[in-house]
């Protein structure tokens, strides 16, 4: 990421500026956050209730106006598109979906859950995204179109909350403008689209522009520091992802020190964009997971740093906190940073909470010679010089704890001043379910996009799902999960993740059914393109489209005829599963083609 040869000149030059007090560029002004005393009448913390879960007041608030304004509609654009698709091979739907889909009773509440896995898995998900897109007249002929509008939620982790993040921030443009940038953004602005020809952390083999490109970054976080918070990798990651999953980048302004390249975009901020305030956008949630020294280790599962046993935290538009019991708590999101008395407002950046999300790098610093032949040793190494921060870990992501004190005898950071976060996949769950297994949220279905690395081609193997199994099963009192697979053995022998499968079709209403969407192999005897690895950062603009292409024949195709072969049906099949658990507590049997549908895409 830095070459070691130019730490010094790195070193001297910000420490020069941070001597003479410079002017800083904006983007760090943009990224430091702001303290005052708390109210004296503030609650900061709230309890979401242990074993019966409470819903922030806002988020409850959203989401009945959601269902009210605009899921009747959404459901019968979706629903028309289904209707066409039946029409077109002259299959009769039964009148229970048509009545469920139709509005004509409870509407499903559906969830899009969303994996890491880079760049990847970023594109992977944009593409999906697209699929389901109610404005793609390709995938309205291809019978997926208005899934995503219909859905109730969007969750994700480490490269899934880029792709979502960035697709909110932005004000829900169509995936295409997202994607690869468009002359007219929100404030009439050109944007960028994701800069994919740039690297992320490593922009150039020129070890000169990459030096300055890394100074800049600590330039930007550097004002953080100085306002007296703890600065690691985990900002200079926010500053470097801000520039392809947050507006205000192009190609042409992207090595500009005199733009903010998205610091000041705040997550608290995007409740005030049009689409949210019309309820047009899923409610969103970022998944990330925390690194403890009293964490159980025992309790890790092989290449995990995280145990199933600590909280998963989410951090979504209005809260941030932890729905396991362990914690059951949350602040307001536009506190994020507070703690003892003091409230910090603009520490809740969307680019720090991508990286928060996705901060991969702890997994290298296992010892000192893994640490050194790493990116992040180098950058560690800068930190150190600039930065002095006594008993800060800077592999990492750090956030004040505002939760000291809070259930000693169950939570494990109870006494700690720094709450320490790695990447949403540290204890093995790369595939965020924790967000819609909260009761109080009632999800129906979960739609799970896993674009796991997981074997040495890079494909899934459904080790995200078994792993999510083994941690239900340590909350089994709060949460439930649908049986799968209790191993990534059957997963593959059985072609669970080159195929969409249906996971716990005849288990109660009241667990959610899972359809599950893998980058398992390519689709339709293709030569694979998804399956690059994570390390990957640049990736050329024709070769996104490539993959997205790509991706669109993994959405659409079904369980392939003959392996070559799309079924026609598969788009009823899908309709089938999203209205299965409403059926199910309409006491309507199964009928006609969701009868052979779910006999046909669901693990028995």
């Amino acid at each position: 990421m830095v070459s070691a040869a130019l730490l010094a000149t790195i070193s001297g030059v910000l420490g020069y500026a941070l001597a003479q007090q410079a002017a800083p560029p904006p983007a760090a002004l943009a990224y430091t956050p702001l303290s005052s005393p708390c109210p004296a009448n503030l609650t900061l913390v709230r309890s979401a209730g242990g074993k019966n879960p409470t819903l922030s007041p806002q988020e409850s608030a959203y989401v009945a106006e959601r269902r009210r304004k605009v899921l009747p509609g959404a459901f019968k654009t979706y629903l028309s598109v289904v209707e066409r698709s039946a029409d077109q091979q002259n299959i009769p739907l039964p009148h229970y979906l048509t009545t469920i889909l139709g509005g004509q009773g409870h509407l499903p509440t559906m969830s899009i859950s969303m994996s890491g896995g880079g760049m990847r898995a970023a594109i992977f998900h944009a593409a999906m995204l697209n699929a389901f897109d109610a404005r793609n007249a390709t995938s309205a002929d291809a019978g997926l179109a208005g899934l995503l509008q219909a859905s109730t939620y969007t969750h994700a982790l480490s490269a899934g909350a880029w792709t979502m993040l960035s697709m909110l921030q932005a004000n829900f443009p169509t995936i295409q403008d997202l994607v690869f940038g468009t002359d007219s953004g929100p404030g009439g602005e050109p944007t960028g689209g994701w800069n994919s020809n740039f690297g992320i952390a490593t922009i150039s083999s020129n070890t000169t522009v990459e030096d300055d490109f890394v100074e800049v970054l600590l330039t930007e976080i550097a004002g953080k520091f100085q306002a007296g918070f703890p600065v690691t990798i985990g900002d200079v990651w926010s500053r470097a992802l801000a520039r392809h999953f947050t507006n205000g980048t192009t190609p042409s302004n992207f090595f500009a020190t005199n733009v903010t390249h998205g610091a000041g975009l705040r997550m608290s901020s995007i409740i005030d964009l049009p689409e949210f305030t019309n309820h047009a956008l899923p409610f969103p949630t970022v998944t990330t997971d925390t690194i403890s020294t009293f964490q159980n280790n025992s309790d890790l599962i092989p290449m995990g740093i995280s145990p199933l046993s600590n909280p998963i935290y989410e951090i979504n538009l209005f809260e941030f906190g932890s729905f396991d019991d362990v914690l059951h708590s949350f602040i307001p999101i536009s506190l994020l940073g507070s703690q003892n008395g003091t409230c910090v407002t603009n520490f809740d950046q969307i680019s720090f909470v991508q990286a928060v999300s996705s901060d991969l790098f702890s997994s290298d610093n296992t010892s000192t010679v893994s640490l050194n032949d790493s990116l992040l040793g180098s950058v560690v190494a800068v930190l150190n010089e600039n930065f002095e921060q006594p008993g800060i870990r800077l592999d990492s992501a750090a956030i004040p704890n505002p939760f000291m004190g809070i259930e000693p005898e169950k939570f494990i950071d109870h006494n700690q001043t720094i709450l320490v976060f790695a990447d949403g996949d540290s204890d093995g769950e790369n595939v965020p379910f924790q967000p819609a297994l909260v009761k109080e949220r009632s999800v129906d279905v979960i739609i799970a996009i896993d674009v796991s690395s997981d074997i040495a081609d890079n494909f899934a193997n459904g080790s995200a799902l078994v792993v999510a199994q083994e941690r239900v099963a340590q909350f089994s009192h709060q949460y439930s999960f649908p049986p799968v697979p209790s191993s990534t053995e059957v997963f593959v022998a059985q072609n669970l993740t080159t195929r969409p499968t249906f996971f716990g079709c005849n288990t109660s209403p009241d667990v959610p059914l899972l359809v599950y969407f893998a980058n398992g192999g390519p689709p339709l005897g293709q030569t694979p393109v998804t399956n690059f690895s994570t390390l990957v950062e640049a990736v050329p603009q024709q070769q996104v489209q490539s993959i997205m292409d790509q991706v669109f024949d993994i959405a659409t195709q079904g369980i392939p005829i003959n392996g070559v072969e799309k079924d026609p049906k598969f788009p009823l099949c899908l309709a089938c599963a999203v209205a299965d658990r409403t059926r199910a507590r309409m006491g309507k049997k199964r009928e006609g083609v969701c009868e052979t549908c779910m006999t046909e895409y669901c693990y028995n």
